[in-house]
């Protein structure tokens, strides 16, 4: 499987494709492998049983990437593992802006569970945004409720187009084809100068696998 890398100049553009090895990649409290699903070659990545906090650094790093703005997509796909959880949602998504340790980035996710649920409430949150370490989920549905959630048509064990747009402090995702966002978030915790590399991540209970990753850098 390759990952298209594509840097964004004024005048050229200069695309690279990288192969998925072991020096492109680093799995933090995640186990991952190259397997064959629904036909294409995808990276499979699980969370580490023994991380039992939510919303902890738990990706695939990809080494070689500074992000700062630009856009990052990759197509996703989930499936609940057979010993889930009962609160498990098929959490899969993007971390970007990873410093160097590990201990500080951002993060959109989905939830595919909730796309499609008989509750309005879940359907509400589909999408997700938060900031490691200081900005998890519960403390921003807590203090700014619905502000950076949303609903989103989704479900499990379908491939899902995330496209995340990062222009200094805010970002914007987009799902598939869709020409408008599905979150739009305008204070980026970590601010409008925050740069580092970009993470794969799932969450409990989820059996994640990505493909075709692409980032253009403004």
């Amino acid at each position: 499987m390759l990952l298209a890398f594509v840097l964004m100049g004024s005048t050229t553009v200069i695309a690279q494709k990288i192969k998925l090895t072991e020096d492109r990649l680093q799995a933090v409290d995640v186990s991952m492998s190259l397997e064959k699903i629904k036909g294409k070659k995808a990276l499979r990545v699980v969370k580490d049983s023994t991380v039992n906090e939510v919303d902890e650094p738990t990706f695939v790093r990809i080494n070689g990437i500074n992000f700062t703005n630009g856009t990052i997509e990759v197509k996703v796909l989930s499936r609940l593992l057979k010993d889930a959880p009962a609160y498990a949602r098929g959490f899969i998504g993007l971390a970007f802006h990873i410093n160097d340790s590990n201990t500080k980035y951002e993060s959109i996710y989905i939830r595919p569970t909730n796309g499609r649920a008989d509750d309005q409430v879940r359907r509400n949150h589909s999408i997700q945004y938060y900031s490691y370490p200081n900005y998890k989920f519960d403390r921003l549905r807590r203090e700014a409720p619905e502000k950076y959630e949303s609903y989103a048509d989704m479900a499990l064990d379908q491939w899902i187009t995330l496209r995340v747009v990062v222009n200094g402090s805010g970002a914007k995702l987009f799902l598939n084809d869709n020409k408008q966002p599905c979150l739009v978030v305008n204070d980026l915790k970590h601010g409008a100068n925050a740069s580092g590399a970009i993470g794969l991540w799932v969450e409990i209970g989820t059996e994640g696998y990505f493909r075709d990753l692409k980032v253009h850098q403004d």
